[in-house]
């Protein structure tokens, strides 16, 4: 009965089932987390996304921009792409959406001592702040109303968390930190433009990782993410990394979660391998 976190599949399906067969998955007894971002860019998106629905019982998944992208673009709020066409054509477009929907936006175990958001926790929000927030922008997501609701938020983005704020501006903010955020200024500013991996010259200029950021509130669990492949796969006693960059040519990742060391498995990325041959 193994938990296995896997980092961002992007609809990489060769790289993600040879994954699970080399982790030898037993869906009538394991159990998948999914980091987020299950879909766009690659080209296996809808066998993906029917796979992992023919799982749904094994199966925790948070949502990550690239997923909300898809969501957005079911309703014709965003412009669609070849990869997630075969998902808008498919005859079970609506179950396969309305499914993606009712996700999560952060997950928790506290037997297992882990939580998992796409992008991370903001650094303004305790766990039960968290918590709380994330239900209601998935109530949202998954309501009658969802359609509405994201042509609001999907105007603008928010990088600043403030209580005053209107509430589809809180909700811009939530949804922004919970699925793209990367690094954060000292008071606490989120920045959405840059995507490189942590250096010291960002450092000097002011600019950390969300998790390192200065007085940050303590989250007591340890925190999965995706979302960041130039991060690659990076872990401390608070953080575990793991989308390590499958569609960019690098690897797909599963972390076993439910040991006392985390055992890490990962393969090559489809277009790695098809460029060997």
């Amino acid at each position: 009965m193994a938990v296995w976190a896997i980092g961002d599949i992007q609809g990489c399906y060769g790289s993600f089932r040879q994954l699970l067969d080399k982790i030898a998955f037993d869906p009538t007894q394991d159990t998948l987390w999914i980091a987020g971002d299950v879909v766009n860019r690659g080209e296996g998106s809808l066998e993906t996304l029917e796979y992992l629905y023919s799982l749904k019982e094994r199966v925790q998944i948070v949502l990550g921009n690239h997923d909300i992208t898809l969501i957005a673009a079911y309703y014709g709020i965003k412009k669609s792409n070849p990869t997630l066409d075969p998902i808008l054509q498919s005859p079970r477009a609506k179950i396969l959406i309305d499914w993606l929907r009712s996700q999560k936006f952060l997950h928790v175990d506290y037997q297992l001592g882990y939580c998992m958001a796409h992008a991370g926790i903001s650094p303004e929000f305790d766990l039960g702040m968290a918590l709380r927030y994330a239900q209601r922008i998935e109530e949202k997501m998954g309501g009658d109303d969802a359609e509405v609701w994201l042509r609001k938020i999907l105007k603008s983005g928010v990088d600043q968390f403030n209580r005053e704020a209107s509430l589809i501006d809180i909700d811009r903010y939530l949804v922004s930190a919970f699925t793209r955020m990367r690094y954060c200024y000292k008071d606490h500013k989120l920045d959405f433009d840059q995507k490189g991996a942590p250096t010291d010259a960002l450092r000097q200029k002011g600019l950390k990782p969300w998790f390192e950021c200065k007085d940050r509130k303590e989250i007591h669990l340890r925190i999965i993410i995706g979302h960041w492949s130039t991060l690659g796969l990076y872990q401390d006693e608070h953080i575990l990394a793991i989308d390590t960059g499958c569609l960019w040519g690098g690897s797909l990742t599963a972390a076993r979660i439910d040991t006392d060391e985390v055992e890490f498995v990962s393969v090559a990325c489809e277009k790695r391998l098809n460029i060997q041959k």
